[in-house]
């Protein structure tokens, strides 16, 4: 193993049944596509079956009663969410002493309601540490509607995370947030849908251009983004080359539905031979 992703795997709700999805998911066919050996730490319930691709992954399953369940409805003023089921938490007492005494070069922390304990990152000192939060950051009502309340800068986790990635709307599109993330975390990523994104580290903030895509499905766009950012950054050491290389991962994966058009490293490579430098 070495790309580790932790956070629940969730049933996402589609017409006539559900697809697999979370963090978990769309990082590890991500990394799995890039030509690394992901591992996943996950609650999920006896509700799931996993697709073909889990084979090739090394799946920590936790038991649960249930499987997180989201539905997610697009419209015309963003994406409208709503949490069917829920699946337990996941504390320091969840991670096997072996991922303890040898850290996996890459971890993603990768919540979707609020299951993963924050001291979790604090048992992987040695990994390149990656931070997606949106399930920190999310609330919901008594119908399971979800709402968003931005991390505020003084989150204890912002201190354990090398690379933090939040979209615009993460953020309540307020900027101030993210330079406020980036007097903490070392690179924070902002991401801004078919717009590219914005690396910010050094002090600096630097737009970097996307590749123009035909979206189908926006998806776990975040989430491949994420892990591919940080395989080419633990890669080169270089944010804005692993911008450029993640904007591509992504762009590629919104051409078709759930994680199915999430591409290889070769057409990732043969896209930026061709035309990163205008990037």
């Amino acid at each position: 193993m070495d790309f580790l992703t932790v956070g629940n795997i969730t049933k996402d709700l589609i017409p006539g049944g559900y697809t697999v999805g979370g963090t978990v998911t769309y990082a590890s066919v991500t990394a799995l596509r890039l030509g690394k050996r992901p591992g996943v730490i996950t609650r999920m319930g006896p509700d799931l079956a996993l697709p073909e691709v889990y084979r090739d992954v090394e799946l920590i399953a936790l038991p649960s009663a249930h499987t997180l369940t989201f539905e997610n409805v697009y419209t015309p003023d963003g994406r409208v969410q709503t949490i069917h089921a829920f699946a337990g938490p996941i504390g320091p007492e969840d991670i096997p002493e072996a991922l303890r005494r040898n850290n996996p070069p890459i971890v993603l922390f990768g919540p979707l309601a609020r299951e993963l304990d924050p001291e979790v990152p604090c048992l992987f000192p040695n990994s390149l540490r990656g931070v997606v939060p949106q399930g920190w950051m999310r609330r919901w009502d008594a119908q399971g509607r979800v709402y968003h309340e931005p991390m505020a800068c003084d989150e204890a986790v912002l201190r354990l995370a090398d690379v933090l990635v939040v979209s615009t709307e993460d953020i309540n599109h307020d900027l101030t947030l993210a330079r406020c993330y980036a007097e903490v975390v070392p690179i924070v990523v902002v991401t801004r849908d078919m717009h590219g994104c914005d690396v910010y580290t050094g002090g600096r903030v630097t737009h970097v251009k996307p590749r123009r895509a035909t979206e189908i499905d926006p998806t776990g766009a975040g989430d491949v983004f994420a892990a591919a950012f940080l395989i080419r950054y633990f890669e080169t050491q270089d944010p804005l080359e692993a911008a450029r290389f993640a904007n591509v991962t992504a762009s590629y994966s919104v051409e078709g539905l759930a994680y199915h058009k999430v591409p290889t490293r070769r057409q990732v490579e043969q896209y930026l031979a061709e035309h990163g430098r205008w990037m």
